[in-house]
């Protein structure tokens, strides 16, 4: 299988673990490949779309044949067993993401993509007794997406800057996370040019200086 550069990364963040439910799993791509690096001895694929779920079906149809994939058609995690160890929530709005897991259950391990709404999954995450583990934007070509890894266990601190662009991205930022960020104050400012300023804008441009000056002081 020729992995994405998002599956790959999506992958990488995975532990070892006996249980694995990917939820929203559309194709199945991440958890084929979580099988075949020997990351999950078990897995549940589930999506709330029967026809989106045969996809997956298709693809892992050797391991459903051993038992090792379960296949369920449900609504978020309402047909994952209580006790999987690590779950996986990719391609969702954020605000869909943290009403699937509190309506759901809290596994020990999590890996999120939010689509939209990340910092709404960190601060979820942080009240909830996770440690954001890893928690950075992944960049491929002009397209570009939020990963977050958590565990339950003691946090590392997180201001109101981290939580809105992620710890990783403010500590350790890469050239591309940087180039977006300045982008991003360069576009603020040119709306309050063109259009009268709003205490909306002005708190939003006074927000990405200070993470851009954050990024500037630890970029490597």
């Amino acid at each position: 299988m020729n992995e994405t550069p998002r599956v790959a990364a999506l992958v990488s963040e995975l532990a070892p673990c006996a249980s694995l439910a990917d939820v929203g799993c559309d194709h199945g791509y991440c958890t084929l490949a979580a099988l075949e690096r020997g990351l999950c001895a078990r897995a549940v694929v589930t999506d709330i779309s029967a026809r989106s779920l045969q996809k997956a079906e298709r693809l892992l149809a050797p391991y459903i044949a051993q038992g090792r994939v379960q296949s369920v058609c449900c609504d978020g995690l309402a047909g994952v067993p209580a006790d999987t160890e690590q779950v996986l929530i990719a391609g969702m709005g954020g605000e869909e993401i943290v009403t699937i897991l509190t309506r759901g259950f809290l596994p020990p391990r999590l890996v999120l993509q939010p689509m939209k709404n990340a910092p709404k999954v960190r601060r979820f995450l942080a009240e909830a007794g996770y440690r954001l583990e890893h928690d950075y934007t992944l960049f491929v070509g002009r397209k570009y997406y939020d990963i977050v890894r958590a565990a339950r266990g003691e946090n590392r601190g997180y201001s109101p800057l981290d939580l809105r662009f992620g710890y990783d991205n403010l500590k350790s930022p890469s050239p591309a996370f940087a180039r977006w960020l300045e982008g991003e104050r360069e576009a603020c400012r040119a709306r309050m040019a063109q259009a009268k300023s709003s205490p909306a804008l002005e708190e939003r441009l006074a927000m990405l200086s200070e993470a851009c000056d954050e990024t500037l002081r630890n970029l490597r």
